[in-house]
């Protein structure tokens, strides 16, 4: 497929948002923010309490462009070969033969990945970074595009593994549902109640009956627009700044790496593009800063003692970065 302009970037990327809203309600910016990570060719992690609607973005999202969905339960007994598939030997062959995991989809749900043992959350690893995985010692690339959505509750830590931090760097973003406003939740009853669903037994969720609306090939064309986002060396210095201010920061102990600046970097480009524009501007990095960073902070035992937020430090630091092209006042 041909270069995209942003106007055709937009149109496509506006039937994309549309087709996940028949599912998912109200959460226009979370929408954009998960589409924004598939683009950018990153991953997901949603932080967030049961019944949001985690699961339905994911479904959503892979039925929007056509892709093979896998949901994988994570569980203390999950062993790493129950995500990324196993050499069985053939008798009749008398070869090893690869099955493979449910990880050899495009969109991939982990759910509740922080209740699996570390070993089997490493599993991960190879996948979300090297877009392959490593089975007996031969390696087998993934199916492009590739996304990972993994989910975790945030209040409840009994029999949980928390991540490390190799593994919740691997994430582009983090982000949280939340509930819908009350409206919102009023048009899921109106949708749950409709005549024309079906009776009780054999009803399905709107997600299940969502249409392809962007073929493969536009989604590649739209990853591959994305590299080409226009930064200007103004906003690469502003985008450093501001991950470098969370390496000095007197309450944040650890302080985003390098590839924190480079998710802020691609994912900026990704939501310039879904919003009509091939150049970033200071706005998208204010927009997305907490997603990108927020989770690859370690805060200092004061900062934790007063329950201050790694959200929180980072709008300090953004309100504290003097913006690109502003002149300061007197």
């Amino acid at each position: 497929m041909s270069a995209l302009d942003p106007l055709a970037s937009r149109a496509i990327a506006e039937r994309a948002i549309a087709n996940v809203e028949r599912a998912i309600v109200g959460k226009r910016f979370e929408v954009e923010l998960a589409l924004a990570a598939l683009l950018a060719q990153g991953h997901v992690l949603i932080e967030d309490v049961p019944g949001v609607g985690k699961t339905v973005l994911a479904k959503a999202i892979a039925h929007t462009f056509g892709g093979l969905f896998k949901r994988i339960q994570f569980t203390p007994d999950l062993l790493p070969s129950d995500v990324t598939g196993v050499s069985i030997f053939n008798q009749r062959t008398g070869q090893f033969e690869f099955r493979p995991g449910p990880i050899m989809a495009n969109v991939v749900l982990a759910d509740e990945i922080n209740r699996a043992t570390p070993k089997t959350q490493s599993a991960l690893l190879e996948a979300m970074e090297e877009r392959q995985v490593s089975v007996d010692g031969v390696s087998y690339p993934l199916n492009q595009p590739f996304l990972v959505i993994a989910t975790q509750n945030p209040v409840e830590y009994e029999g949980t593994f928390p991540l490390p931090e190799a593994q919740l760097d691997r994430f582009l973003i983090r982000l949280s549902i939340g509930y819908p406003r009350p409206r919102d939740e009023l048009a899921i009853l109106e949708r749950a109640t409709d005549p024309a669903t079906p009776a009780s037994g054999s009803s399905r969720h709107p997600v299940d009956s969502l249409p392809q609306v962007v073929s493969v090939e536009e989604l590649l064309a739209l990853q591959a627009a994305v590299r080409r986002v226009y930064v200007d060396p103004l906003m690469r210095e502003y985008v450093v700044a501001v991950v470098g201010a969370t390496r000095g920061h007197p309450e944040i102990a650890l302080g985003a790496s390098p590839r924190g600046s480079l998710a802020l970097f691609h994912v900026c480009q990704s939501w310039a593009l879904l919003h009509g524009r091939d150049y970033v501007i200071p706005d998208d990095v204010k927009a997305l800063a907490e997603s990108a960073l927020a989770h690859r902070l370690i805060l200092s035992p004061a900062a934790r003692l007063k329950n201050v937020g790694a959200n929180v430090l980072l709008r300090e630091i953004l309100a504290q970065q003097p913006i690109p092209g502003a002149r300061p006042r007197r």
